[in-house]
């Protein structure tokens, strides 16, 4: 295992372990050229602080600025076939602490699970895994043989065709990693899964992620019991991608449901998700169009309703994106308010990492004031708890949400 060493004072983020190190933390007159040079993508290193102390057992990846990813913080680590055996029995028996109303769930959540670049979803006999770093490209064959025999799954459908692997400089992939496709095979990539009691049907190819958001579970069931509660008639879900908040609407008992999303063919799985759990269609109405758009449109109508869902994609990547992001979610949540009935429910997320949890509720509390609206938090949720955050690692924590409701 060689060794690289970083610059004084860039090991305090590992002595907290937290599990990134950057190319600008790397000493380049305390490493040997020659070894900096040979590195291969995906290399297990030993990483030193300038002192020679140890810090951690890392995998090397020679184009990204994320220049290591630590394994393990224990410096007998031995990264091997049983170390990932280990690392993935651990992270299953992590989702254990508390119950999951799914068939359908987040095995492996990359560091927060001490496995950097790892995501492993799971949907009925199907586990979707998905890698974005080199270390755990290294390391695939092993990561997908303890997938086999630790989860027992039928079929193994790999997703790694992320954006992170462009800067890792890795290739996109996905395709069939197990059993292996026969000559001339062809194999359904549709998954049918249900959760908190209805019924979805996804296709781990072509849909967003893994192929569903695992990560909104609890705050669907939420969002129903919400509209029951509430007795919520009319709902706008913008952004609606399959119709997940579609369905809890409908479960909670709205009478009129409208869709909106930019894409054709989520919203014909949102339709194919309403027909499949026997609700009347005549509830609902799925509009193809841009929602800030949709939103203007109604709030020049005078058009109102009693809840609001507002889950846009990613508008801030990173830190240096927030403040564009910030104006894009509180343009979208003002008008939000306008067309919101007083006492009227507004189930408001954001899944930007650039966007932390106290900004995105000023720039709610924000949007509120602009729309001379007063509104209550009932509830600030996040990702559900199989998409668990490591303390050292504030990164993972990328989705939050805020359920208002309207003064």
């Amino acid at each position: 295992m060689k060794t690289i060493k970083l610059k004084p004072g860039k090991e305090r983020s590992l002595l907290r372990h937290h599990p990134w190190i950057f190319e600008s933390a790397i000493h380049p007159l305390n490493n040997d050229v020659h070894t900096l040079h040979s590195l291969r993508a995906g290399d297990t290193i030993r990483i030193e602080s300038d002192e020679g102390r140890f810090l951690a057992v890392a995998s090397f990846s020679p184009k990204s600025q994320i220049r290591a990813r630590v394994w393990s913080f224990d410096e007998t680590c031995i990264v091997d076939h049983r170390f990932f055996k280990n690392a993935i029995r651990a992270a299953l028996a992590r989702r254990t602490a508390l119950p999951i109303a799914s068939n359908a769930f987040r095995a492996v959540h990359g560091e927060s699970d001490g496995l950097p670049g790892v995501i492993v979803d799971v949907y009925g006999d199907t586990a979707v895994v998905q890698i974005t770093s080199a270390g755990a490209e290294r390391w695939k064959e092993a990561i997908t043989q303890t997938i086999v025999s630790e989860l027992g799954v039928a079929r193994i459908y790999e997703r790694s065709d992320s954006s992170v692997r462009t800067l890792e400089g890795l290739e996109p992939h996905q395709g069939w990693l197990h059993p292996p496709l026969a000559e001339n095979e062809v194999r359904s990539t549709l998954v049918n899964f249900q959760e908190h009691g209805l019924k979805y049907a996804v296709d781990v190819a072509s849909g967003q992620k893994t192929g569903f958001y695992l990560d909104q579970r609890e705050n669907r069931a939420l969002f129903a019991q919400a509209v029951k509660f509430a007795n919520a008639q009319s709902v706008l879900n913008c952004y609606c991608y399959t119709g997940g908040f579609t369905l809890a609407a409908l479960a909670g008992g709205a009478k009129e449901v409208i869709s909106v999303d930019s894409s054709a063919l989520a919203l014909q799985h949102a339709k194919r998700h309403v027909e499949l759990n026997d609700f009347d269609s005549a509830r609902c109405e799925f509009i193809d169009a841009d929602v800030p758009a949709v939103l203007r449109k109604y709030r020049s109508e005078g058009k109102s309703f009693d809840a609001i869902v507002l889950d846009p994609p990613k508008f801030a990547p990173s830190a240096q994106h927030a403040e564009r992001a910030a104006r894009a979610y509180k343009d979208i949540n003002r008008v939000a308010f306008h067309i919101l009935k007083p006492g009227g429910l507004l189930f408001t997320f954001s899944c930007s990492g650039g966007i932390d949890v106290e900004l995105f509720q000023k720039i709610i509390a924000s949007a509120a004031s602009e729309a001379h609206s007063d509104a209550a938090i009932l509830a600030r949720v996040g990702a559900t708890h199989d998409h668990p955050h490591s303390l050292a690692f504030p990164e993972g924590e990328y989705l939050k949400g805020l359920l208002v409701q309207k003064m």
